[in-house]
């Protein structure tokens, strides 16, 4: 009984990291909402002494926490860049100039 009390959740990480995964890279940030899911498992399985599938649920909502985080920081170092190389306004040049050169 003293064991199924002290698996982690990670809820907090897994709502977090969904959050900036989608705000920072794509709906693929959305992927996180698994891992909420099992997180959301794991303290009622707890309760209900199946330490086994409270363990997996834990697991897999780690696993897709860290997707969601990978995502989210794929996704940050892309905004980056992109601010940093001029953002919209360099981007609409470069689409105008494109335009241009091929006519319309």
């Amino acid at each position: 009984m003293a064991n199924s009390r002290n698996i982690p959740n990670h809820l907090a990480w897994t709502i977090i990291s969904t959050v900036l995964g989608t705000l920072l890279c794509c709906p693929l940030g959305l992927l996180g909402i698994v891992g909420i899911v099992y997180s959301s498992k794991v303290d009622r399985l707890a309760n209900a002494d199946d330490v086994a599938a409270a363990q997996s649920a834990s697991g897999n909502a780690k696993t897709w926490a860290i997707v969601a985080t990978v995502l989210g920081a794929i996704g940050l170092l892309l905004n980056i860049w992109f601010y940093s190389h001029g953002g919209m306004q360099a981007y609409m040049q470069q689409i105008q100039a494109m335009q241009a050169a091929s006519g319309k």
